[in-house]
């Protein structure tokens, strides 16, 4: 995938609009955009001009004009590649996009491949792979939430806790391996306490980073919200009214929803993926109970679960089936909202005698609702909004998004945990030095100071072309 000696080009800006940038990147780009681009002004040599110049003028194709363009020069190292660079921004026509492009490669350049301009940026030391990550991640986000997460990494607090962790561990690892070259000497020139507590300290601090994937990436794919309960009870009525569109079918026969169905809404500036289950009942029906299946399969992959009852509903029946729910999880995390539904039809309900018989756990809590009337809405998605970490988001402090970086992470603490049980019975310091390495290794492919062209290829081939 590597081609450091080819000029490549490709379309650098969503089709469809006013105008489309084209971007061109390698040591002949602007020699091969002067074959098709005549400047406005005769004096203007396009070769001789410096970098971060804008030059107005015409594409010809022969003596054909295709488009006028505004042409922007970036001369290595100062661009986005590391390269000399070229960005021309014409107008958004598919005819001119494509002949434009048509003249590049009949010139010399070669079409670029998924995610090639960040790549070349990465290999020309722009930026490390986790901040070359970002930028797909910042392409990608959805919300503000997921697009704070990626431009904090892009920015490279991140790279930098990593590289600072690494380096700490490179000292001790030459020390211990200082040792090896005195071993019929006995000296000792890394200090077994010291090391004992700098790997107990990298140890925290990478668990703590490895522990914040679970928010992140919910944050970045979207909190998947599972709304269940039994049949009848509202539950395609609450999505439609979050919603606020008619997405799922509404009746008053039990069992009509089978199939899971999945909508999303950003609340506060977060993007949740909601998903109305069929209802949860004893059915001799095949297909429900397919359906029924499937909203045990969503509800154990869900972040927050809404457990939709009757306000009519016996409170003993309610806590047996918010017990069930704790069964099929069986994961303390998630977050179980219970939602007390049809609140228009008990006008007269003692909330507070009906909320003090319903028996909860810390990360459970009872709201108020009429999914039909759409009151206690804004109730539900305070809650919602609590079952986001939106504390450690709004502080700055690292969360990690990618799956390839918590892998990394988690392989690090548990070569750092040989290393803390090999210093508390006092072995030797060249089985020592071997977990050392092994979780340097690991820090190093986070930002790519350790990568292959295979870890490069899976990384950049979901990148979109252009980026």
């Amino acid at each position: 995938m590597i081609r450091k000696n080819e000029t490549i080009c490709a379309q650098a800006s969503p089709g469809g609009g006013a105008l489309t940038v084209i971007r061109v990147s390698g040591s002949r780009s602007i020699s091969i955009c002067s074959k098709i681009f005549i400047p406005a002004s005769e004096k203007i040599k396009l070769t001789d001009l410096p970098g971060n110049r804008v030059v107005f003028g015409e594409i010809k194709d022969g003596g054909k004009v295709i488009d006028e363009v505004l042409l922007t020069i970036f001369r290595a190292p100062h661009s986005y590649t590391g390269e000399d660079s070229v960005e021309i921004s014409c107008h958004g026509s598919e005819y001119i996009v494509s002949k434009l492009l048509e003249l590049l490669i009949r010139n010399g350049a070669a079409p670029a491949r998924p995610g090639e301009f960040t790549m070349r940026a990465f290999m020309n030391g722009k930026m490390d792979l986790s901040q070359a990550e970002a930028v797909a991640d910042l392409v990608a986000s959805s919300s503000e939430a997921a697009h704070r997460l990626a431009v904090n990494q892009l920015k490279g607090g991140f790279s930098e806790n990593i590289r600072q962790l690494r380096n700490e561990l490179l000292q001790f690892a030459s020390l211990i391996e200082l040792e090896l070259d005195f071993g019929e000497e006995d000296v000792e020139f890394a200090d077994r306490q010291e090391l004992l507590a700098l790997v107990h300290k990298i140890r925290s601090i990478t668990d703590s980073l490895a522990s914040s994937f679970i928010t992140g990436n919910a944050i970045k794919n979207g909190i998947p919200v599972v709304i269940t309960g039994k049949p009848n009870s509202g539950k395609s009525t609450l999505l439609n009214a979050i919603l606020m569109e008619d997405r799922a079918i509404v009746s008053d026969i039990p069992g009509t929803t089978r199939d899971a169905i999945e909508d999303t809404i950003i609340i506060d500036g977060i993007r949740y993926r909601f998903i109305d289950t069929a209802g949860l009942r004893t059915t001799s029906d095949r297909i429900e109970l397919l359906g029924i299946k499937k909203t045990r399969e969503k509800i154990n992959q869900a972040e927050v679960i809404i457990l939709t009852e009757e306000t009519t509903e016996d409170p003993v029946t309610i806590n047996e089936r918010i017990s069930g729910l704790r069964d099929i999880t069986g994961n303390k995390r998630k977050k179980i909202i219970i939602a007390l539904n049809k609140t228009d039809l008990t006008p007269d309900l003692d909330r507070e005698n009906l909320r003090g018989k319903i028996k909860l756990n810390d990360n459970e809590s009872l709201v108020f609702i009429s999914a039909k009337e759409k009151t206690g809405l804004e109730v539900l998605k305070a809650e919602l909004a609590r079952s986001v970490e939106k504390q450690r988001l709004n502080s700055g402090d690292v969360i990690i998004t990618n799956i390839r970086h918590y892998e990394a992470l988690t392989n690090v603490s548990k070569s750092l945990e040989q290393v803390e049980e090999g210093l508390k019975e006092g072995i030797s310091g060249d089985l020592l030095a071997v977990d050392v390495r092994q979780a340097i290794y690991y820090l190093g492919e986070i930002t790519g100071e350790i990568t292959s062209d295979e870890i490069l290829g899976n990384i950049f081939r979901n990148f979109c072309i252009g980026k």
